[in-house]
């Protein structure tokens, strides 16, 4: 299933914001440093199991279930 990156991604910014834009931004932002940006994935992404196992990294440190 391709995609899931970019799920995952989806799910990390709107938990950790809460629709708040300014959290929306910085928390992007961080996941941009951390190597993986949101706009280059899109639902066609092909699934690399790096960036997953990176996505699960990260929101695990940001404190959000996927």
């Amino acid at each position: 299933m391709a995609g899931v990156i970019k799920q995952m991604l989806d799910t990390i910014v709107r938990e950790r914001s809460r629709g708040n834009p300014t959290f929306i931004e910085s928390t992007r932002c961080k996941l941009i440093l951390r190597g993986l940006h949101p706009d280059k994935f899109t639902a066609q992404s092909p699934d690399d199991p790096v960036l997953i196992a990176k996505a699960r990294q990260i929101a695990t440190e940001f404190g959000v279930a996927l």
